[in-house]
């Protein structure tokens, strides 16, 4: 079974490209959430991760954390077992 990756972005930042170039390498669809001009979003965010940075990613709705976290999991070879329903994904907070 596969899960959901969402991703929270805005245009201008680095690692929200990073972030989904890893995805996308990978085969991983997912959805794209351009909170750039969107306060409340952000501020949503802010109240689900503790984060006020982005890219902010969620699997199967859990909030795993940005580029760094996902990099992580790629290459601790976790992130694949995790889309794959096999994992549960780890919440960083």
């Amino acid at each position: 079974m596969a899960v959901d990756v969402k991703i929270y972005t805005t245009t201008y930042c680095g690692y929200c490209n990073a972030a989904k170039s890893l995805l996308s390498q990978r085969g991983v669809p997912f959805a794209e959430v351009d909170c750039t001009n969107d306060p409340d979003v952000r501020k949503w965010l802010i109240d689900q991760t503790g984060q006020r940075t982005v890219p902010q990613v969620f699997i199967g709705g859990i909030p795993v954390g940005g580029f760094n976290e996902l990099s992580q999991l790629d290459r601790g070879g976790k992130l694949q077992s995790i889309l794959a329903g096999d994992a549960s994904p780890p919440s960083v907070l």
